[in-house]
């Protein structure tokens, strides 16, 4: 009988531009002050990628090349990338295969894949199921968001949240029981309502009109998504703990989604961990959307022991929510 395949993570890289966009700096552009942003977000500093032609590939690159290095991986034994983002370079290509072009991974194929704050997840659980299936070896998966380009910073309700920066993952065939063992992933349309981009699209294609109506800008209904999140993140975290009957002191880590460091410590209590095993950065670099969770690991990879249970967590727009149970594999 042929050993059961599991995808694990083998490297990971992270970037986050130079240019910081601080809580000081944002009380003169806007109404609001460090301290109100500190109690209700949790953020004091964000990055913001700064410069003509400079777009979401530009923040993968690095991630995606610091993980290569790392790992002695030649960019041509690539066999897929996946760039989980909602804010390409462009409709089309994808950015993910502008990504490759720019690495030189000439044999690999890949995608863009939206799903807002819980892109990462999507993806990453999509990439398991390619090494699962015994395909491919070698799998890339990028979150990685601009947000800076879709925020606007005459909107105090929004422009406190948000940064850029991008995290990368490596996926490769496991035998021993590592990787990514579990997602619990789901998602509800009707929460279209509450947080969205209405310009730009098919639905609402770019005119003067919607330039004018600041329609390709975030909009948010913060506290209907906050009520959402919440229960969400939560939920779904307990759900998957619950079904893989792990109790609270088998995690060594959960690795939330940085939206708001509220909806981070109801999911914690409801999972009955200290924040001792939470990761939290969301104070550096804001919601990077998509780059959160792989930015954690990132920051946190030298804490991180052989055979740790991590439990990845987020909520975003769509609404996507989602947990995914990880057994650390060095």
């Amino acid at each position: 009988m042929s050993q059961k395949i599991t995808a694990a993570i083998t490297a990971i890289g992270g970037f986050v531009p130079e240019d910081k966009l601080t809580n000081a700096d944002l009380e003169k552009m806007v109404d609001t002050n460090d301290e109100w942003i500190k109690t209700r977000t949790g953020v004091e500093e964000r990055r913001i990628l700064k410069g003509t032609g400079k777009a979401t590939s530009d923040l993968c690159i690095p991630a995606v090349l610091e993980l290569c290095k790392k790992r002695n991986l030649d960019p041509l034994e690539i066999d897929c990338l996946i760039v989980a983002t909602v804010t390409p370079d462009m409709y089309f290509p994808a950015t993910a295969n502008i990504v490759c072009d720019k690495i030189g991974a000439k044999n690999a194929w890949g995608y863009d894949m939206s799903a807002a704050c819980c892109g990462f997840l999507y993806a990453l659980t999509t990439g398991a199921m390619y090494i699962e299936s015994g395909r491919y070896k070698k799998i890339i998966i990028v979150g990685s968001d601009k947000m800076s380009a879709i925020v606007d910073y005459s909107d105090r309700s929004t422009c406190v949240i948000f940064g850029d920066g991008a995290g990368a993952v490596l996926l490769e065939p496991n035998y021993e029981g590592f990787g990514i063992l579990d997602s619990i992933l789901k998602s509800d349309g009707s929460g279209k309502n509450y947080l969205h981009m209405k310009g730009g699209g098919s639905l609402k294609p770019a005119s003067y009109e919607t330039v004018a109506n600041k329609d390709h800008y975030i909009f948010q209904e913060g506290q209907t998504v906050f009520k959402y999140a919440v229960s969400r993140m939560a939920d779904v975290s307990a759900e998957l703990m619950e079904k893989n009957n792990l109790k609270s002191e088998d995690i060594a880590w959960l690795v939330p989604h940085q939206a708001n460091k509220r909806i981070i410590d109801a999911t914690a209590k409801r999972m009955g961990l200290s924040n001792e095993k939470v990761m939290i950065n969301i104070h550096r670099y804001g919601n990077t959307t998509a780059a959160t969770i792989p930015l954690c690991l990132c920051d946190w990879e030298s804490q991180l022991k052989k055979g740790d249970n991590l439990v990845l967590a987020a909520f975003g727009g769509g609404f996507t929510w989602g947990a995914t149970w990880v057994k650390w594999g060095y």
